[in-house]
């Protein structure tokens, strides 16, 4: 296609129907012009393509498709290689299909884990979400599929989420809520990003100029087109003005005549429209559908579904070695739980997927090494104690060598459109895991949830597994993880709190109809809980093994660009294990307030048993950076940094101080310079030595060059002088011309 010549073939209302969505899944097609159709649909975590004749309201009403776990499991691998080929996976899925961009992966981070959507987002942290979101988008994209990555920007809840504004500093937008955006605009250039319902300090997102044209394309250089989410757009031609190029799923011939009237009245200018034609010509383009409906290996690629929950389940405790479990110490098992028979395995709305092979956890242990009873326990579709449920599993539980309980969050508590009101589990099923603990000393919980979950019980078992919602190979993985068939390597994404009142936001999340205040900042989960050194449930990072790794010989170069750390890692015990090596950033030389760590690269690593590897991560001059606030660009401070290398953030195995010098200009020296600054730059000081207090020039008026006893200088000495700025010692009876001279000595530049 040449795109110049067809834009310039196209009429208005051609142009006005190109810029808004057809039949809730579709571009418009202009066939006077060859120009298709593309069509789209759901699926971060599996393709819900949705049949010819049903509509947007229509969730179930899908083909089937391979069910993926949910990114909150996927994330919790840490597994940038994994989740390329997940989407790879998707992307061979959608093109047999016939579909051209498939939307996802969500990437907004987990503010609070209230959120209603926190299943369908990566983690609490932007470089973690980053990483992994660029890797999955790269898989999808190599497949000649495109994406949009969502929901652009700072859609941390779900309540009101068409109207409330996230309200916060623009320092926390961008090292948080819009780095790890940028992280895949730039490393991964997605097709598109689409634009979240909620607004950003008052502005509606698909109407923000500011963030669809100065930070999206401007700043970052995003060449892709930008979409909104369906039903995000107040007024479809303030957000073309703004840079939104297609409003979805669009209002039917209302749209294309509000655009029409818009050029013709000139609200709207004609090269404005044309910008975002321009770039959906490009997306129709590059993203063409396959010519025909394929197939490809259902089995193989539910084999893979299974792969990708293995490598992401995380083993949460494991008190005196309580699992595996294999049938030489099982013993009498007894499994408990309607979750176990009727699974939790993938999130509501519109990630809801029709899955084309669901294994059961029951199902799956009768093709497993155990053999146990089953009693189910509680009832799903209610929180109340079923007193013959309950008695019935703890009679059982009594005579049992082990128990294991499938326990969650039933559907209705979590989903897409509304946030939670509780991180505890129904009554029934808190108050039978207390119960089973109490008849049993060897309780394994299995979780079925789609975010961080209160245990108050936690004490009282030996073993909890946390599976997010795994898939529909959730029994498979299950038992792969229990029995020992495969070593758990996932480590959490966010933290647990061991209180929802813990969290930051707890008095004021969701409050306000109108506006969410971001009142934390950049102290959000690990950078909260860590600095103000609380006890959390688990913290972020965290993961058990089946065997034990050692971190030694931490070796660090570095230079103005930034620093290489490297180490080495062993597996000391006697499995095969994958470790999560993590490397966190203490920033010791910026004034502002700085959370205690941060997470700054991380990796994954197969290890056998006894074996030693090196492993090396990168830090660049970013990595050191804080977004100031008063310049409006990226800040990385000279000064002394601490590197850390660790299992979680509260597990730090390696650590060591680091001086990075990143050649900054000096800051000018002023009449407000503190002489404490001065004294403690080893160049200012020798100024400031040789043209205010030099001998010669040390008077009856210039008491700065006053000597003590021994003859040291007394300034140098007295605290309450160096907490002065120079105004204040001229106003003090310092020598005004002197100092003069030093402030221009001070801020001469050689060359």
């Amino acid at each position: 296609m040449d795109i110049e010549r067809t834009l310039a073939a196209l009429t208005l209302p051609e142009k006005a129907a190109l810029v808004s969505g057809k039949k809730s899944w579709y571009t418009a097609a202009i066939d006077r012009l060859d120009i298709p159709a593309l069509m789209m649909t759901d699926g971060p975590s599996g393709l819900r393509k949705q049949t010819a004749d049903s509509g947007t309201t229509n969730i179930n009403d899908s083909v089937q498709a391979i069910t993926y776990p949910a990114a909150a499991l996927s994330a919790s691998s840490w597994n940038t290689d994994l989740l390329r080929q997940l989407g790879e996976h998707l992307g061979t899925e959608a093109r047999a299909e016939q579909i051209s961009l498939l939307l996802g992966p969500g990437v907004n981070l987990k503010r609070s884990p209230l959120g209603g959507r926190n299943f369908e987002y990566l983690s609490e942290d932007p470089l973690v979400a980053g990483e992994l979101g660029s890797a999955y988008v790269q898989g999808v994209q190599s497949q000649h599929v495109g994406v949009a990555v969502k929901h652009f920007a700072a859609n941390n809840r779900e309540n009101q989420r068409f109207t409330a504004s996230s309200d916060m500093s623009q320092r926390t937008l961008r090292e948080l809520y819009l780095r790890t955006f940028e992280i895949i605009v730039k490393a991964a250039l997605p097709a598109t990003v689409m634009t979240s319902y909620n607004k950003i300090n008052g502005t509606l997102n698909s109407q923000n100029r500011r963030l669809l044209r100065s930070i999206l394309r401007d700043e970052w250089g995003f060449h892709g087109a930008v979409m909104s989410d369906w039903g995000a757009v107040a007024n479809n031609v303030q957000a073309l003005r703004a840079g939104l190029d297609l409003e979805m799923p669009g209002q039917g011939q209302a749209s294309v005549d509000s655009i029409i009237r818009a050029v013709e009245t000139g609200e709207l200018d004609e090269g404005t429209l044309n910008k975002a034609v321009r770039h959906l010509l490009h997306i129709i383009e590059n993203w063409l559908p396959a010519d025909h409906h394929d197939t490809y290996d259902h089995a193989a690629h539910h084999d893979f579904a299974r792969h990708v929950a293995d490598d992401s389940i995380v083993l949460l405790k494991n008190r005196h070695q309580e699992l595996p479990l294999t049938a030489k110490n099982a013993g009498n098992l007894v499994v408990v739980g309607e979750l176990a028979a009727q699974p939790r395995y993938q999130g509501s709305g519109s990630s809801h997927v029709n899955p084309t092979n669901l294994v059961t956890p029951l199902m799956a242990l009768q093709n497993s090494e155990l053999t146990a009873n089953y009693y189910p326990g509680y009832r799903l579709d209610q929180s109340e104690t079923d007193d013959s449920l309950a008695q019935a599993a703890l009679e059982a539980a009594k005579s049992a060598d082990h128990v294991i309980i499938f326990a969650g969050y039933p559907e209705n508590t979590e989903s897409e459109g509304f946030d939670k009101t509780s991180l505890m589990l129904p009554e029934n099923q808190g108050e039978l895991i207390g119960s089973l603990a109490k008849v049993n000393d060897h309780v394994t919980v299995v979780l079925q949830n789609g975010s961080a979950v209160e245990m108050p019980w936690i004490n009282s078992v030996d073993a909890v597994v946390e599976t997010y919602l795994a898939g529909e190979a959730v029994g498979e993985a299950t038992w792969d993880i229990i029995t020992g068939k495969v070593n758990p390597s996932g480590h959490l994404a966010e933290t647990f709190p061991r209180r929802l009142t813990d969290t930051p936001m707890a008095p004021t999340f969701g409050q306000d109809p109108h506006h969410e205040r971001y009142t934390e900042g950049v102290f959000m989960g690990y950078r909260y809980y860590d600095t103000h050194e609380m006890h959390v449930l688990f913290p972020f990072g965290h993961g058990l093994s089946y065997t034990t790794f050692e971190y030694t010989n931490m070796a660090i170069t570095e230079n103005e660009h930034g620093a290489t750390v490297s180490f080495d890692l062993t597996n000391t015990g006697d499995r095969p294990g994958q470790a999560v090596p993590q490397l966190y950033v203490a920033n010791h030389a910026s004034h502002v307030p700085m959370p205690t760590k941060e997470l700054r690269a991380f990796t994954k690593v197969a290890v056998a048993p006894g074996e030693t590897k090196p492993v090396t991560l990168k830090l660049t001059r970013r990595d050191f950076s804080w977004w100031c606030e008063g310049k409006a660009r990226w800040q990385a401070d000279t000064g002394d940094y601490e590197i850390m290398i660790g299992d979680s953030s509260r597990d730090i195995r390696l650590q060591t101080k680091l001086t990075m010098d990143f050649k900054n200009s000096p800051a000018p020296v002023t009449m407000e310079t503190y002489l404490t600054t001065i004294v403690q730059d080893p160049r200012l000081r020798d100024i400031f030595q040789a043209t205010v207090l030099a001998p010669k020039y040390a008077g009856e008026n210039n008491f700065l060059a006053a000597t003590d006893e021994n003859g040291n200088l007394a300034l140098l000495q007295d605290q309450m002088f160096l907490n002065m700025p120079l105004r204040a010692v001229i106003a003090l009876g310092g020598p005004a011309p002197l100092i003069a001279d030093f402030i221009a000595a001070a801020n001469e530049r050689k060359g």
